[in-house]
């Protein structure tokens, strides 16, 4: 049986850079703390209005050296109509055996996007075959003690907010490597919502709606299906008043 490696975490997304703009400042935190961190696209982003997916590709890779992940993989599930099939849930299973991580991230399953949805699904769904012992690999089994939901279009009461105001800067410094994506005043490819410069400013705007709500500049938010556990409560409500 091949031999496992370890990170404490793996984002999942549909494409890349929705896990910058999502999750930008709690990975680097937790990357600045010590923590291996690992990131998993579930496409190519072929059917983007901008850019093509080889580009995709290198500026995803220069986001994540920005971020210190410790690795980036990208699927081929499919975009504009991500496969969520028995292969789709082996590929993920085997991610999750291979770093064995502590907690799993993935898109909220009820999003605008139905790839966003589609990927909160099967993420969940693989991260619990993963543990069952009986789905054999060439990887012992694993199974996540949690997976934690990071919203992005529709915003559903969240359970966490994570204080990411002293890394806010590396967090844009990695959502501005998507320079085919994102606004640029010298790009000449066609126009879309996500390049314009209000979207960037609407990013900003919900990065200090989150921090407000725990009384910090900037945060990112998420939701669990289970809640998470709180051993002082005082200390998790300091700074903030009533």
């Amino acid at each position: 049986m091949a031999k496992s490696t370890s990170v404490d975490a793996i984002f999942f997304a549909a494409h890349a850079d929705d896990i910058e703009l999502a999750c930008g400042g709690t990975i680097a935190k937790m990357v600045r703390d010590g923590h291996g961190i690992g990131i998993v696209d579930l496409t190519r982003g072929e059917m983007g209005t901008r850019g093509t997916p080889e580009t995709r590709l290198r500026e995803s890779q220069a986001a994540a050296g920005v971020l210190g992940a410790t690795f980036r993989k990208q699927f081929d599930f499919g975009d504009g109509g991500l496969r969520t099939g028995r292969d789709e849930e082996i590929q993920i299973v085997d991610i999750v055996r291979r770093w064995r991580p502590s907690i799993v991230f993935a898109p909220w399953p009820d999003e605008r996007h139905p790839d966003h949805s589609r990927s909160g699904r099967l993420v969940a769904e693989a991260s619990f075959y993963a543990g069952l012992r009986k789905i054999e690999t060439k990887l012992p089994a694993h199974r996540p003690q949690a997976v934690v939901y990071y919203v992005q279009n529709y915003l559903p009461p969240v359970s966490f907010v994570t204080d990411v105001s002293d890394v806010w800067g590396t967090k844009m410094k990695a959502v501005h490597c998507y320079k085919s994506q994102f606004f640029d005043r010298k790009s000449k490819e066609p126009r879309t919502f996500i390049a314009e410069e209000k979207f960037l400013e609407m990013i900003e705007a919900r990065g200090k709606h989150f921090g407000a709500l725990i009384g910090a500049r900037y945060g990112e938010a998420y939701v669990t299906k289970q809640p998470p556990r709180i051993d002082d409560v005082f200390a998790a409500y300091a700074g903030r008043e009533v």
